[in-house]
């Protein structure tokens, strides 16, 4: 028998009501509002009180309204059908919607009932199965789709039959299977599963040892994020946070794309919608949107649903995670959704932590960064999710709680700085703020030394070294003057500068310089040390700027496919004559 209750408050979208059993943390429940119900989640129980907040407009909700709880969390639907879709946080289909918004209290159903995949049998009758093994598969675009046992089947089942090569629709029976007490259960090709509540069922989860290539110079060459690992982008408005984003997924080493747009401003969810679709993927030639999932929920919603929306894309991720495939999970903004974390906290009148957000809100990110990962399957194959989130901090101010909570948890941190984006030069990631853990782990260090080349990782190392004394030196010379410090400062100035233009920045819309491959990173590198590390005749300092100057102009222009362009390799030749000792 259902649990139900009575309104007795509302402050806005918290409403409390006094039930008359038993209910859950994290439960669904339906207020009735007229001859709609609208759905709100348990997130506090308080004696016969429970603070349900709702996921719509609270407006003409009154005292005494008749509320009903489900018995279950949150769940979002999972099945052929999710690629290429544009969601809610609640899930809602938003190409099913009768007008431009969605009418409170209803609902769409997140997947086509009615269309047709064509099954093709894995498991057959008499195998031992559990929870998260695969019993056939379909085409979904151009990616394999795994039919699996639901997740929340516990203990070994055994096949009793498995549907015939052909075409079903999602809530076809395409096998049968029988529990320990010799009951019989049909499976179809969807399932549901709480988003709050991590996907289990595989093996083990092992350290990253390879890293994920974004074609983002400043990412790969200097603070690589791994295969399955978490990163962040900080920043102040402006930046280029969303467009540093879109190149990683445009260009990223991943099977499937999910965007969660976690309370942002209407027109950047426009954005998303309509230029997404457009996007080529540089793998395939193809749509990008054809292995790309788009979870919006825009800041003029309820807040409730900017918690949705983040926990609904990390499930989708672990779904497809479960079929041995990459996922790359961006979300924009995290921001966002702590401050509807901290907005909810405040309407209950919890204890503040920092600048009044929850004080579990360390714990609340943890756990959820902690959700993405490699994965061994049952089988031996792997999957991971690679999740990086941005934060938009007010004012750039990279010290506020939640890029500071973000910082435990996630392992890589790339700070977009103010004064790189006034100047123009994108992707504004400071190489001074920003790091990466994951040049730290002795697998990652093996795999690229063995990957790109021996000793990669301390070349890494020496060219932010450079960075380094190059911005210390161009402190030293706007304090001093030009005149006022040895030519030895100028010199690593203009050092930690050939990095910065020949590196760090890139064009994103530039056909050529937008994606660069690992070789090509290695070439680049390696020749822009070879000129770092000659050594100098200060005397001849002016040529050697002019022909420094030469050199930054010719790899930012020339096309970066033609490595052994007999322009820059004159200039190369001519510099090195200049700047090395005769012998």
């Amino acid at each position: 028998m259902k649990t139900t209750g009575k309104v007795t408050g509302i402050i806005s979208n918290l409403v409390t009501v006094e039930v008359d059993g038993p209910v859950a943390q994290n439960e669904i429940c339906f207020i009735s509002l007229g001859n709609s119900k609208l759905m709100a989640e348990v997130i506090k129980v308080t004696g016969k009180n429970a603070f349900v907040q709702v996921y719509e407009s609270t407006r003409g909700l009154k005292k005494g309204n008749s509320v009903e709880f489900e018995g279950y969390m949150l769940e979002a639907t999972l099945g052929p059908g999710l690629l290429s879709s544009n969601y809610d946080g609640l899930q809602n289909n938003l190409a099913t919607m009768k007008g431009v918004f969605l009418e409170r209290g209803e609902y769409t159903n997140p997947i086509d009932t009615e269309k047709e995949w064509e099954f093709k049998p894995i498991a057959k009758p008499g195998d031992k199965v559990e929870a998260a093994h695969w019993l056939g598969e379909v085409e979904e675009g151009w990616l394999p789709h795994k039919i699996m046992v639901p997740f929340s089947f516990k203990g070994e089942y055994t096949v009793k039959s498995v549907a015939q090569p052909g075409n079903y629709k999602v809530n076809d029976t395409i096998a049968v299977l029988t529990d320990d007490k010799g009951e019989d259960i049909p499976v179809t090709m969807i399932q549901k599963w709480p988003v709050k509540v991590a996907i289990g069922g595989y093996k083990e989860k092992p350290r990253p040892y390879k890293i994920m290539e974004t074609g983002v110079r400043c990412i790969d060459t200097l603070n690589p994020i791994a295969e399955g690992g978490t990163g962040f982008i900080p920043g102040p408005f402006g930046c280029g946070k969303t467009v540093l984003q879109h190149a990683i997924a445009k260009q990223g080493e991943a099977d499937v794309i999910i965007m969660a747009a976690c309370g942002e401003r209407a027109n950047e969810v426009v954005e998303i919608f309509t230029e997404f679709p457009e996007l080529i993927d540089a793998r395939t030639g193809r749509k990008l949107m054809e292995r790309t999932t788009i979870i919006c929920n825009t800041s003029n919603m309820p807040v409730a649903a900017r918690e949705a929306s983040v926990y609904t894309a990390m499930t989708i991720g672990e779904y497809y995670r479960m079929m041995g495939l990459k996922v790359l999970l961006l979300a924009d903004s995290t921001s966002r959704w702590a401050q509807a974390l901290r907005e909810m906290s405040n309407r209950m009148e919890e204890l503040p932590g920092a600048d009044a957000f929850p004080v579990d809100l360390p714990a609340i990110i943890s756990s959820f960064y902690a959700r993405a990962g490699l994965v061994t399957l049952y089988n031996g194959q792997t999957g991971s999710v690679t999740f990086i989130g941005t934060v938009s901090p007010a004012g750039g101010n990279l010290k506020e709680p939640v890029t500071e909570s973000t910082k435990k948890a996630a392992r890589c941190f790339y700070a977009l700085n103010q004064s790189r984006a006034d100047r123009k030069r994108y992707p504004a990631v400071d190489p001074i703020d920003s790091y990466s853990k994951y040049l730290e782990y002795p697998e990652i260090a093996e795999y690229l030394n063995n990957k790109v080349e021996s000793g990669w990782v301390a070349s890494v190392n020496k060219a932010k070294n450079i960075i380094l004394r190059g911005k210390e030196a161009y402190e030293q010379i706007n304090i001093l003057g030009d005149d006022g410090v040895p030519l030895e400062y100028h010199m690593r100035y203009w050092k930690s500068e050939l990095i910065d233009f020949i590196i760090l920045q890139q064009d994103a819309f530039d056909p050529i310089d937008s994606s660069t491959p690992m070789e090509r990173q290695k070439f680049m590198l390696n020749k822009v040390l070879e000129v770092c590390d000659a050594k100098v005749e200060l005397e001849n300092f002016d040529q050697i700027t002019a022909h420094y100057k030469n050199i930054i102009n010719i790899m930012r222009q020339m096309n970066y496919s033609e490595f052994k362009s007999e322009e820059f390799n004159k200039y190369l030749d001519q510099l090195n004559t200049i700047i090395r000792h005769d012998n």
